[in-house]
């Protein structure tokens, strides 16, 4: 019986590129959203550890650091618009790519209702009362229409609005930093809770918290088929977003942990930074930070529908779904250059999970960035040691050393959530199941169709610095 001959490549137009690193970059550090990190996700640290959110943060930052290099060298030698599952696909074989691609799928999906959902919990010092799901869903809406257009100019409407949240940040620190009540270093030699010292255990769960609020850096290679020389380049963004995440969310975290007057009463508000802002800045500078918040969360649903339209144009180049949604999935508009049914499709579903509850999409999100850097760090290994990567123009230094820091770290990661049996378990199994759906998804229907392709883009400013043109399809 002869063995099943492989799709033949869909003719597509490609992305333009119109982007170079400071575009790129907007749409990354937006995609991160170091505001509403901050606002946010970190309250969630400081009930968890208390003050020992500091070294949660510290600790987050060395695997992020560590991530960032696997990101940098894997995104050099593959800068495609499906990120993670290609680079996989590329090093450890189709199952494995797919099975990433279907977990990155359901996460790029709930991400803008997950960030929508809080939007009017940040709005209530402004405008009280607003209902949490047709903000969102209002929101959602808005973003994916603005995100329909050309991608130079939401590169710096992003960056406008970054400015906006760099300054909600920047108050923040100043406020602490320029009256502090007590050092920092008795907080990192002892760290403190609500009910006493910081437990391994509290640090941990912290821990987990804080790689979610610095992760994004790798957004920038669902870019990189609209940047000039991506290869050579997309190295120099993901390390610039990584180091500027780390400056602005660590920085004003420690300025309000010594600046703050009662650290009990900032752990048990539910809002610790906007308590914080009020009580040193006043009622009308709170309300002005809010909205900065207001205005990050905003920019963050449109730089992440901008990455994941990317994203779902690349699994409908590799035929990750079947006719008619590969096509729909690669539709290139012929004014603004964009995928713009991808667009629409990622705002649709987004709208749709603005109606779920918020707990169960946190949980669906679960694990996903986890499994993900793990794939990463196996990926950078394979790459090296088969030779795969061996075209990457950026090679990380000191290897294996990242790959090992990342894989270590994870592993604890994943411990100390699967002994959270609220949250972190049920996490921890949902990202499971997609894994399982995902693997029978590629046995049963793709891998009937004949070998999976992961393709690269054909163009001048992407084969140069990549492989040689000959290679550009590869069947893996």
């Amino acid at each position: 019986m002869q063995p099943a001959e492989p799709l033949p490549a869909p003719i597509l137009q490609p992305l333009r590129r119109s982007l170079g690193v400071v575009g790129i970059l907007f749409l990354t550090l937006s995609a991160i959203t170091p505001a509403s990190s901050v606002f946010i996700i970190v309250p969630e640290m400081l009930k968890d550890a208390g003050t020992g959110a500091l070294w949660a943060m510290l600790i987050a930052g060395v695997v992020c650091v560590a991530t960032a290099y696997l990101y940098a060298e894997l995104s050099s030698a593959w800068p495609v618009a499906g990120g993670e599952y290609v680079m996989v696909a590329h090093t450890l074989g189709p199952l494995a790519g797919f099975v990433i691609l279907g977990v990155n799928t359901i996460n790029n999906f709930i991400f803008p209702a997950v960030v929508g959902l809080g939007l009017s919990d940040v709005l209530a010092a402004v405008v009280p009362g607003l209902k949490p799901v047709p903000v969102a869903v209002a929101m959602v809406i808005a973003c994916t229409l603005v995100s329909v257009l050309r991608i130079r100019f939401n590169a710096w409407l992003t960056g406008l609005f970054l400015a906006v949240e760099l300054a909600a940040l920047l108050t923040l620190f100043l406020l602490g930093a320029l009256e502090p009540v007590r050092p920092l270093a008795p907080m990192l030699l002892h760290p403190a809770g609500l009910t006493g010292a910081a437990t391994a255990g509290g640090i941990g769960l912290a821990t987990t918290v804080a790689i979610f609020a610095l992760n994004g850096y790798g957004n920038a290679v669902y870019l990189a088929e609209e940047m000039h020389q991506p290869a050579k380049r997309i190295a120099r963004v993901i390390l610039l977003a990584l180091v500027l995440t780390l400056l602005v969310e660590i920085a004003p975290l420690a300025a309000v942990l010594a600046g703050a007057p009662d650290l009990d009463a900032l752990f048990r508000s539910a809002d610790p930074f906007g308590l914080f802002v009020t009580l040193r800045g006043g009622s009308t500078l709170s309300a002005w930070v809010s909205l900065g918040v207001a205005v990050a969360i905003v920019n963050a649903a449109i730089a992440c529908i901008i990455s994941f339209a990317r994203f779902f144009y690349s699994t409908g180049r590799d035929s990750a779904w079947g006719s008619p949604l590969d096509a729909w999935a690669t539709a290139v508009h012929p004014r603004f250059g964009t995928p713009w049914i991808a667009t629409l499709a990622v705002g649709a579903v987004g709208t749709a999970a603005c109606f779920a509850p918020l707990p169960l999409l946190l949980v669906l999100s679960g694990a996903g960035i986890g499994v993900t850097y793990l794939a990463m760090a196996f990926a950078a290994l394979a790459g090296r040691w088969s030779g795969a990567a061996a075209h990457a123009p950026y090679r990380m230094p000191i290897f294996p050393l990242a790959p090992l820091v990342t894989i270590i770290a994870l592993l604890y990661v994943f411990w100390t959530n699967w002994w959270d049996l609220d949250t972190g378990r049920r996490g921890l199994i949902a990202t499971a199941a997609q894994m399982l759906v995902a693997a029978a998804y590629y046995i049963l229907v793709v891998k009937r169709r004949g070998p999976w392709i992961v393709r690269d883009p054909v163009d001048d400013d992407f084969a140069p610095a990549a492989v040689p043109r000959g290679a550009l399809e590869r069947t893996t």
